[in-house]
């Protein structure tokens, strides 16, 4: 039988009664609040990344491959889309799909309103599942190998902008050598991420038409999209198809794309390691007062226990149960506090957020089981440690002096 964790026991079952009740009871809510901040903080970032990174790569893959350009222009070079090496990408662990694209710009003209865009052509190979959820009026078009379509989708931005609505016709002008040319499309779909850099920007139509504009052969595309299944495999995955395509081709993440926003989500992270260790400590300075109330309360038991023979290490052993018991306590509490609200902010959306100024509509949630144990291991962990030092303390106590104090 384990007797400090017996002892223990038998003390905390005795605390009801005692005056460090309320403290404890004040150290249970200091530690639960503690574990709800930063798990709310946790949740919230992680949800915050994965929604602007996946709204990125909705518009752009994984991962690039076009032609090799010493600048990045909206009008790539042609590439064959029957790559030699597609064979041996598709069959790489962690790709999950490949598809072609081509880019145009272009000029959205309507009776008063000119607005700069991109066209951005897809073809019969395009994964709808971003776009899909990011419609709110109408539908996305098909796009066929035999056939063109004039069907595109638009953003809401560019429709409040210009006045424009679901099934009203769409007049573009292109550059294509000496000559302006004009298209007229059929906006069967509008779609709002939240990005205004991008919704202001991307059109969505059928590739054959930028083929068209271009004089391009049957075969040739854009570039070609790779989509894989792990984010956090992007870099290695990256380096791999960069090394597996010919010296006249070039391979880029979407996070060498866009290198501004995924350094700017990567300083999200040292506000909320803020947020951990102010909670942390918080939550560790509270036990420090705790233990010592307790030790303080237990003076004469600690005097009995020496005096029957228990070392100091053991009656140090005690106390530390007790503390485990209250932190752990108070974590319980605050998990089932952080899960509940994540819960219902992700099936509700209940706390909204001005889109013009977070690129989201509500409150993003992100629960990720990893994160959420080193989370509770370390706040176990470190407020354990904290608590070695204040209980040595015990070591100092005569148990002579301990009893009389009783």
């Amino acid at each position: 039988m384990n007797t400090e964790l017996f002892i223990a026991n038998r003390m905390i079952a005795s605390n009801k009664a005692n005056f460090s009740r309320p403290i404890v009871v004040i150290a249970i809510i200091s530690i639960a609040l503690g574990l709800f901040v930063m798990f709310l903080s946790i949740a919230i970032l992680s949800g915050f990344q994965t929604e602007i990174r996946n709204k990125v790569i909705g518009f752009g893959g994984h991962i690039q491959i076009i032609s090799f350009e010493e600048n990045q222009s909206f009008e790539p070079k042609p590439i064959r889309k029957d790559q030699e090496f597609l064979p041996s990408l598709k069959n790489l662990k962690g790709i999950r799909h490949i598809q072609v694209f081509a880019t145009k710009a272009g000029i959205i003209k309507t009776h008063d309103q000119i607005q700069g865009v991109v066209l951005k052509g897809v073809g019969s190979d395009f994964d709808w599942s971003f776009f899909k959820s990011k419609i709110k009026e109408g539908r996305h078009f098909l796009v066929t190998d035999s056939s063109r379509t004039d069907e595109v989708i638009i953003s809401r931005k560019i429709c409040n902008l210009l006045n424009l609505k679901l099934n009203d016709d769409l007049r573009m002008y292109f550059i294509a050598g000496n000559h302006v040319l004009g298209r007229k499309f059929n906006i069967v779909g509008i779609y709002e991420t939240g990005l205004e850099e991008f919704d202001y920007m991307y059109v969505l139509g059928d590739i054959h038409h930028i083929r068209r504009l271009n004089n391009w052969e049957t075969g040739e595309v854009g570039g070609l999209e790779i989509l894989i299944d792990d984010f956090d495999e992007i870099d290695n995955l990256g380096r791999a198809v960069y090394q597996s395509i010919g010296f006249n081709l070039d391979a880029s993440t979407i996070k060498q794309l866009y290198p501004q926003l995924f350094d700017w989500l990567a300083l999200q992270d040292i506000n909320v390691l803020i947020i951990l260790i102010l909670m942390i400590l918080v939550a560790g300075i509270t036990m420090i007062s705790t233990l010592l109330i307790l030790i303080l309360e237990r003076t004469g038991t600690i005097g009995v226990l020496k005096a029957l023979g228990m070392n100091n290490r053991s009656v140090r052993k005690v106390f530390i149960y007790q503390s485990v018991f209250i932190i752990g306590l108070g974590m319980l509490f605050g998990n089932f506090a952080g899960f509940g609200l994540s819960i219902i902010q992700q099936r509700f959306g209940l706390i909204t957020l001005p889109q013009e100024s977070y690129y989201m509509a509500v409150v993003p949630i992100h629960l990720d089981g990893l994160n959420i144990l080193l989370l509770n291991l370390g706040t176990l962990l470190v407020c354990y440690l904290i608590l070695i030092i204040p209980s040595m303390i015990i070591t100092r106590i005569n148990p002579i002096k301990a009893i009389r104090f009783n």
